[in-house]
């Protein structure tokens, strides 16, 4: 699995989280950006072009990441968003794909879950 050459945007603010994430994503070759909060997330998607792929927490601060989604989808709907959170209750899944997200993955982040996904939309 290589994907020398793609960008994920990490719109995260736990930075253990992210840095997981992003040692996962290097490992098969994916180039890492980090935005702390749900604005960041948005104001990066206007001024970097090339992102391929956001894995969106739905849990951060000033904008969460489900109103992000909303947002970016609006300007970038070829953008994939997978939304993630470490709360993952009855419907939260649902409610990430009716808000926009293409897909969805639950904290504590596993590997081979991470890998299946992403290999669907890159």
């Amino acid at each position: 699995m290589d994907y020398s050459g793609k960008l994920v945007l990490i719109a995260e603010d736990d930075e253990s989280s992210y840095l997981l994430l992003k040692t996962l994503l290097n490992r098969i070759g994916i180039s890492t950006l980090l935005a702390k909060n749900g604005t960041e997330a948005v104001n990066m998607c206007k001024e970097i072009s090339g992102i391929d792929l956001i894995l969106m927490d739905i849990s951060m601060p000033e904008i969460n990441g489900l109103e992000a989604t909303k947002i970016i989808k609006q300007s970038y709907p070829q953008i994939r968003i997978i939304a993630q959170t470490a709360y993952s209750v009855f419907g939260d899944k649902e409610r990430a794909l009716l808000e926009g997200c293409d897909d969805y993955i639950s904290k504590p982040i596993e590997k081979n879950v991470l890998y299946s996904v992403i290999s669907k939309y890159l």
